[in-house]
């Protein structure tokens, strides 16, 4: 979530002042009880929104106690575009979230604008699990600790809360979950999410690597906010001879109009391949009625591009901190190659060979170790590729039977 620090560093003292009084007070008489047993704790999730970053929902950990004045959200999203080398950070995978405490009704107020929904469980903790539960909130949002390395899988805003529950749970949460494998994987979840915007998945799917296929727990899997909620949800635990849920209460503080997403991904490769095939036959109607060459010139400018972008995911493998990037058989797809090849004169047959050749190990990837997927890429940019190396092949071979000729 966006924030801007000056409204934030007005938000961020009257809370800290008085969880300090209150854990101080703990510190000292924790026998005494002086955290109030009523003092309520609530696992807030909302739902994804409009903008490209609201697409896989958002969480926090909600605060309540009418008696010490205590009504405060402490969410772990936050993030600021005037941050100090933002976009250069976030080239290199190592962007800076920063958590904070907020009033619930400023909070609340701000996703109910972005049409969001908002979804509240109050959790069934003791006192104990409640005052470490606090305690870490309140160190968390400490100036001197509150910013941290986002990661989009392994450390972002909804992890983050997983662990703040599971450390006040002694654990409960990990032992639970982790030996148990989810059944969708990094990429299932992030091709689910975001397959109502065309070019941010299509994007997504071209950048990531094969990293985000491996199998996942369920412990993982609850990067994912409405994950954790839905199986928070389903932990119960043993008190006094009896069995407990954990959750005590489930309630929708605002419905949103938003359409949910799919609760698995949907198989959208044949939409980026009418879309490549489209756009082929609309060059080539150009190219032979309108503007003789065209066809030529882009297939040159395509395999350009084409290499450009592979380039860039090199970078993103081997210069920079994303691991999501790594191991990237799109590389197959996004060559490099193509670039040397567009400018070598001559060697029609040698392109369209070579080209051939990355295609047909494009398509076994799918079926090979490390098993990425990459259906909705290859439907989208090998139609590209092929055509490109035909026509340039086939435009220097014509050239090769007329000496003279410049290219």
């Amino acid at each position: 979530m966006f924030w801007r620090p000056d409204r934030l560093n007005l938000a961020l003292p009257g809370v800290l002042a008085v969880l300090l009084l209150l854990l101080g007070s703990v510190s000292v008489a924790a026998d005494d009880e002086i955290l109030p047993a009523d003092t309520e704790i609530w696992l807030v999730s909302y739902g994804p929104g409009d903008i490209y970053w609201q697409r896989f929902g958002h969480n926090a950990i909600w605060v309540r106690d009418a008696q010490l004045g205590l009504d405060h959200v402490f969410n772990f999203g936050f993030f600021d575009f005037g941050q100090k080398d933002f976009f250069l950070r976030f080239l290199q995978g190592r962007m800076l979230y920063f958590s904070a405490a907020r009033p619930a009704r400023e909070e609340f107020s701000d996703y109910i604008n972005e049409n969001r929904s908002i979804r509240a469980q109050h959790l069934d903790l003791s006192l104990e699990q409640k005052l470490r539960l606090v305690e870490y909130l309140l160190k968390e949002v400490r100036p001197e600790n509150r910013e941290y390395l986002y990661d989009y899988y392994e450390n972002n805003c909804s992890t983050r809360v997983r662990d703040a529950l599971d450390l006040s749970l002694d654990g409960l949460l990990r032992e639970e979950f982790e030996p148990v494998m989810a059944e969708q994987s990094w990429r299932d979840h992030t091709r689910r999410l975001t397959a109502g915007d065309f070019w941010l998945y299509l994007g997504l799917e071209a950048g990531l690597g094969s990293e985000v296929d491996r199998p996942i727990n369920r412990w993982e899997e609850m990067f994912i906010p409405a994950t954790l909620a839905d199986y928070v949800s389903a932990v119960e635990f043993t008190g006094a001879g009896q069995v407990h849920p954990l959750v005590l209460e489930d309630v929708m503080l605002y419905e949103s109009s938003l359409p949910l997403p799919p609760s698995r991904p949907m198989s959208w490769w044949p939409r980026y391949l009418l879309f490549s095939l489209g756009l082929i036959l609309l060059v080539r109607l150009f190219d032979r009625y309108l503007l003789h060459g065209t066809g030529r010139k882009l297939s040159m400018a395509w395999l350009l591009v084409s290499g450009c972008a592979g380039l860039s995911l090199l970078f993103l493998w081997f210069g920079t901190d994303h691991v999501a990037a790594g191991n990237n058989l799109n590389l197959l797809v996004f060559n490099p190659l193509w670039i040397p090849l567009v400018f070598l004169k001559g060697q029609a047959k040698a392109l369209l060979a070579i080209v051939l050749l990355f295609s047909v190990l494009a398509l076994l990837m799918v079926l090979l170790p490390p098993g990425q997927y990459a259906l909705d890429v290859l439907a989208a940019f090998l139609p590209l590729n092929l055509i490109s190396a035909v026509v340039i092949s086939r435009y220097r071979s014509q050239q090769a039977g007329r000496p003279g000729v410049p290219e």
